[in-house]
């Protein structure tokens, strides 16, 4: 595959998705360039939003193995990854043997994450750093590809529980899902007037999205760039003296060096998304606000001020000049 094929077929994952979702191009951009970057993403917005069709339609272009779990306060870790049970191999004869959980899947929808309990959240915890599970004792590998793409729901807060720092910044992206324009309305409107749905078809098989993320990591990253990301991260910390004066006096504690790693990988797949051999600047502001906003711990007086990471993060990006 050479770098246009895979711009290719980037194009044609985004341009699948947006056949089902109507409007919504900035969500779909920046999961599509999530997954090619092979990270799991975070997606946050009020319900009837289209997030869990996003996510099923982008299984289907894919062509890989696809389970969802629905999160609720009594669901237990063995309900995600499995579980050991008795079976009989031969008449009167019992053994124990690994039934895999829908943690097994190459697409795991995890819908309102935040209504598992912290225990149930843990047990995810392993599944999206190392992509494997261990029950009893025993390691199994999970599927490649393995994306974990969650959603979250902002405006229900009974019976939720945060989901610790740990585990937010093993998300390569937090994805914000705005309420839909007038326009957009008119045509989801339109659409459940008509009775022919669009057909979505795959555009990928497991083994093709492997060659185009094998295609992006070979995208040039110069030095000042490099330089460049791992300023920005280090500016989102108080304790840095060149940090901005909001930054010193509304973070709590900053970006992990995950996030400069989620900067390069994702900044690769924008410059070649824009048909370009090597990552510019533009590409590090482009990725900013996905890859940091939920790796930002804030303090209390931020939430007194309505100060949000988003706006702590352009300020950042604003004083923050290139090497």
């Amino acid at each position: 595959m050479n770098h246009r094929e895979a711009q290719q077929v980037i194009e044609a994952l985004h341009q699948g998705v947006s056949q089902l979702i109507v409007g919504q191009q900035t969500v779909i951009h920046q999961v599509v360039t999530a997954v090619v970057a092979n990270g799991h993403v975070m997606l946050e917005g009020a319900p009837g939003l289209a997030k869990t069709t996003l996510v099923r339609t982008l299984a289907r272009l894919l062509d890989v193995s696809f389970s969802r779990i629905q999160c609720t306060p009594d669901l237990m870790p063995s309900d995600v990854t499995g579980t050991m049970v008795l079976a009989d191999d031969q008449p009167g004869r019992y053994q124990l043997v690994f039934a895999p959980g829908p943690i097994f899947a190459s697409l795991v929808l995890v819908d309102e994450i935040n209504r598992a309990t912290p225990r149930t959240q843990s047990a995810l915890l392993e599944a999206m750093q190392e992509r494997t599970v261990t029950v009893a004792g025993t390691t199994h590998p999970l599927p490649e590809p393995f994306l974990v793409l969650a959603t979250q729901n902002p405006i229900e807060m009974e019976g939720t529980y945060l989901l610790p720092e740990a585990q937010r910044d093993r998300f390569l992206y937090q994805v914000m899902v705005d309420y839909p324009t007038t326009a957009d309305l008119v045509e989801i409107a339109r659409r459940e007037s008509t009775a022919s749905a669009p057909t979505v078809t795959p555009v990928c098989d497991a083994a093709t999205l492997a060659s185009v993320q094998a295609m992006v990591r070979q995208t040039l990253v110069a030095e000042p760039v490099l330089q460049f990301a791992a300023t920005v991260v280090q500016r989102t910390h108080a304790t840095t003296a060149e940090s901005p004066a909001l930054v010193r006096e509304y973070v709590q504690y900053g970006a992990s060096p995950r996030a400069v790693q989620a900067l390069i990988r994702t900044a690769q797949v924008e410059a070649m998304r824009a048909g370009r051999l090597q990552v510019d600047f533009a590409d590090i502001h482009a990725v900013a606000l996905p890859v940091l906003r939920h790796r930002l711990v804030l303090r209390r007086e931020a939430r007194i001020a309505n100060m949000t990471a988003d706006v702590l993060i352009q300020q950042v990006l604003a004083t923050t000049t290139a090497m």
